[in-house]
């Protein structure tokens, strides 16, 4: 039976109770290792020729009913779970590239990921050439042999732009490249990123997946689709024997899972960043209510947004449920049943201003995260932005006056109180 994605929410992963103690609820399998049944048994499992469990490091049962509710969600052929969204960002690019080589990335990305783009790679001669999201037929002037793949964000963070994706896949099919998006802000729930083309989602699993603010994790998700061989000279550490794993050649081996078994089994094993089973554990609880909660975060953002946008020390106010918003119209064909929990805002009062309305609020926690059910509030110039110059600033879509909120579950009314009451305390 096919069902649907509230259903899957709750059920994927673990359809039936847990074989081996007849749980209901997912068991926390809080081990580093697993006992072989014999010395063929164990070979077998290190050469890949039977499934199973070996270290922790690589795989756990609790961490594998997340990897396929996740994958469910977005409708892959499999997923990789890890430590957290920024080992999820780092090990999809470095999955299909090596020094010498680089790729694009739409500007407007969320902090850490700019920083890692436009700084650490550059440690590993990874070049990364930032575009302007909203063209993508300009992507074919910044690609050349060595490019490997094309990166954005279904929803900028914090900018709030929502790009096309399916112009954005078409471009980058067009140059032989697959598109890796981080769907974080959205989540399934409002789009399945590869309905419109995209070749694997990320998703940061601390935030609307997990919901609640407790545990850091990360998702990687492959559609399966892209078709690696076809681009063998592009991407030789799929399609060319690996001395990493015996000389296997990926897509060989793994057909259209190719790029997900290599994740795990290369870059995972050899490099660590695994999940803690607890982890996986609290963000598929987090994932059960998931519609639930997106449907309210969604509702409640909007309300505050058009507060926002009718008060008179507000100088501007940017969320994809508008009609103001210059993503709109994009949002309504990409975006289902709502338009997320994120809303950014500029006070008249300048940067200052900003600071001192994050101050001033009582109901919204001042800290750096996203996607909790609480009512979230940050200044992003002067924190999760401030390593940034005043040129990359503007290119991430972050003026020094914004504020962004990440609004929660409670009452609106109490919500909308809580910044009515800042904002009359500026200036």
């Amino acid at each position: 039976m096919t069902y649907r994605p509230e259903t899957l929410a709750v059920h994927a992963g673990q359809e039936q109770p847990d074989p081996a103690t007849n749980s209901r609820a997912v068991p926390i399998y809080q081990t580093t290792s697993y006992v072989f049944d014999d010395a063929e048994h164990a070979a077998d499992l290190f050469a890949l020729r039977k499934p199973g469990n070996i270290y922790t490091r690589i795989m756990n049962p609790t961490q594998s009913v997340l990897e396929a509710r996740v994958n469910a969600l977005e409708g892959g052929v499999g997923a990789l779970a890890v430590a957290s969204g920024a080992s999820a960002v780092t090990y999809s690019v470095l999955n299909l590239t090596n020094a010498g080589d680089n790729l694009v990335a739409l500007s407007t990305l969320y902090g850490g990921t700019f920083a890692l783009f436009a700084h650490t790679l550059k440690q590993f001669n990874i070049e990364v050439r930032f575009v302007d999201p909203a063209k993508p037929e300009d992507l074919a002037r910044h690609v050349d042999e060595n490019t490997k793949l094309v990166f954005g964000e279904t929803v900028g963070n914090p900018a709030l732009n929502v790009i096309d994706l399916d112009a954005w896949s078409a471009a980058a099919h067009a140059q032989g490249l697959p598109f890796i998006v981080d769907n974080t802000v959205p989540t399934p729930h409002l789009t399945r990123v590869f309905d419109h083309g995209v070749d694997i989602a990320i998703h940061a699993a601390t935030k609307y997946l997990g919901g609640h603010g407790n545990s850091l994790g990360g998702v990687i998700v492959d559609s399966g689709t892209f078709d690696w061989a076809a681009h063998s000279e592009r991407f030789p550490g799929l399609t060319a024997p690996d001395p990493a794993y015996h000389g296997v050649v990926w897509t060989d081996a793994a057909g259209p899972a190719a790029y997900i078994i290599r994740a795990r089994t290369v870059l995972l094993r050899n490099t660590g960043a695994a999940i803690a089973p607890l982890n996986s554990f609290l963000i598929l609880q987090g994932i059960e209510t998931l519609h639930l909660r997106m449907e309210r975060h969604c509702s409640n953002a909007l309300a505050v947004a058009q507060f926002l946008e009718g008060h008179d020390k507000v100088e501007w106010v940017n969320y994809p449920g508008l009609e103001s918003s210059p993503s709109h119209e994009i949002a309504k064909r990409v975006l289902k049943g709502g338009f997320g929990g994120l809303v950014s805002f500029g006070v008249k009062a300048g940067r200052d201003g900003g600071q001192q309305l994050v101050e001033s609020l009582d109901l919204f926690s001042h800290l750096a995260n996203i996607g909790d059910a609480k009512s979230l509030v940050i200044h992003s110039a002067s924190t999760t932005h401030s390593q940034l110059s005043d040129e990359e600033l503007v290119e991430a879509g972050v003026a020094p006056e914004m504020v962004r909120l990440s609004v929660g579950i409670e009452h609106v009314d109490d919500l909308i109180a809580d910044l009515s009451q800042a904002l009359d305390k500026l200036a």
